[in-house]
């Protein structure tokens, strides 16, 4: 395991790796711990390096639908581990890795909606670093430790809780959520999700504190 501070530290990491064959990094972390902000900006600056070389892959795109959410129960768990398809985002990663397609098409989650848009990002075979980001891709059990054998490369952000509380306090504060909607979004759901990254993960090999 190794601390870094510096995102660019990964970037050189991940363009070395992927000098000999396309790259799969993974990026953990709690909910409101930077996961997206992260993997954007080394996107961004892989493909400011050499155009075209890097892509996003959400892991929020795989959220079940509120279709099957609603009556299973799950609705008011949506984005705790057992609301994820997992079993599509491995067969996803599996069809990256293979390369072998002129491009794999991958969901992206509409958060203002919330529904994952099928196929709403293609990746094309060019694409030589796939960063996939999301709270669980490190988690250790079943099904999500069939992720962790698909990736060349693993982060973890590392966040206080109290600091998490603050930010999804002010991420649930701008769609309007009353302070006790708030209040059950967070102790209800997201920082019991964070719990169980923070437990429940293996060991990342590069770790970033936020």
């Amino acid at each position: 395991m190794t601390t870094v501070t510096d995102p660019e530290a990964l970037a050189r990491h991940l363009a070395g790796l992927s000098q000999e064959r396309r790259v799969l990094c993974a990026i953990a972390g709690a909910p409101g711990s930077g996961k997206s902000t992260l993997a954007e900006a080394l996107v961004g600056r892989l493909n400011a390096d050499a155009p075209g070389q890097a892509a996003l892959l959400p892991m929020d795109g795989f959220h079940y639908d509120d279709l099957y959410l609603v009556p299973a129960g799950l609705r008011p768990r949506k984005g705790a581990p057992e609301t994820f398809d997992v079993g599509g985002l491995r067969h996803t990663l599996l069809r990256l890795r293979a390369n072998d397609e002129d491009a794999v098409a991958v969901p992206v989650f509409d958060r203002d909606l919330e529904i994952a848009r099928a196929g709403a990002r293609l990746i094309p075979a060019s694409v030589r670093i796939i960063v996939a980001e999301g709270n669980y891709l490190l988690l250790d059990r079943a099904p999500w430790d069939g992720l962790r054998p698909l990736f060349d490369a693993t982060v973890m952000i590392e966040v206080p809780e109290a600091e998490l509380r603050a930010r999804l306090t002010r991420r649930w504060e701008q769609y309007r959520l009353t302070p006790e909607e708030i209040a059950w979004k967070l102790d209800g759901n997201d920082l019991p999700n964070g719990r169980a990254v923070r437990d429940g993960s293996v060991s990342a090999q590069f770790v970033i504190r936020g």
